[in-house]
């Protein structure tokens, strides 16, 4: 291939590459920004847990119960 040719595949190459990171990097932007107007939106609504939050703070609930018992001696 000839000089100018090459160049200018190269230069292509390049902006398509600059393209894809500067798109990449919007949608990042874009995604992040949502997550904080959620966390925003929650935080002033204060919306009831989720159910596997529910669960899990039972799951702990259940856990603190039981070493509580084993601390006082009582069998489980």
């Amino acid at each position: 291939m000839s000089e100018p040719v090459s160049m200018t595949i190269l230069a292509l190459s390049g902006l398509l590459a600059l393209t894809i990171i500067a798109v990449a990097s919007l949608r990042g932007w874009s995604g992040w920004l949502e997550l904080k107007r959620a966390e925003l939106a929650r935080a002033d609504g204060e919306t009831p847990p989720s159910a596997s939050a529910r669960i899990e703070v039972a799951d702990l609930k259940e856990r603190i119960r039981k070493l509580e018992a084993i601390a006082a001696g009582v069998d489980i």
